[in-house]
């Protein structure tokens, strides 16, 4: 399996109940449309040659993870044995955002150099953070050095140049 194909959106973290329903740590922006009824996810997991299709039955948020019923598993001993599988689609099924406003896929940010308007550059984002308020993008330095929590709000995020992979962040007191 070529990896560069596809686009993480989630990891199967456990079970829930003994109907095969699982909980699901999100890696998208957008959990609403990938979690919801009918919609077509592929597990991946090292158990599997080939990635696992699975629709979708239902889903819903529950604490800080997603509780998932697939239409393919119906009990406990089907689900049990993918857990720390990742739940992916392919790339050419993303979900429409509007760059204009601000939105992004996370692949486009992951990897991305972060410099202040005064031109420091301070690492590259490695993992994005989504919390009820905002995000977070971590960015780790690319030396030694502490990694860095950057809430993504226009007070700290001034510009995101996904051709260039460069973000511009306006440094503010209590981010270090």
């Amino acid at each position: 399996m070529n990896t560069a194909e596809y686009l993480n959106v989630g990891r199967l973290v456990g079970t829930h109940g003994v109907r095969g329903e699982v909980r699901v740590y999100s890696d998208t922006d957008f959990p609403d449309v990938r979690f919801a009824q009918g919609s077509s996810l592929l597990l991946v997991h090292p158990s599997l040659k080939e990635p696992l299709p699975l629709t979708v039955e239902k889903g819903r948020p529950h604490k800080s993870v997603w509780l998932v019923k697939f239409k393919e598993w119906d009990n406990i001993n089907q689900a049990e044995p993918y857990k720390g599988g990742k739940l992916v689609v392919l790339k050419e099924d993303l979900a429409p955002v509007n760059e204009e406003e601000g939105e992004f896929y996370f692949h486009q940010i992951i990897g991305c150099t972060v410099v202040t308007t005064d031109g420091n550059e301070l690492g590259k984002v490695r993992e994005i953070l989504p919390l009820p308020a905002n995000d977070v993008w971590v960015v780790k330095p690319d030396g030694k050095g502490k990694e860095m929590l950057l809430p993504y709000i226009a007070d700290v995020v001034k510009d995101v140049d996904i051709k260039e992979r460069r973000i511009t962040i306006e440094w503010m007191e209590g981010l270090d």
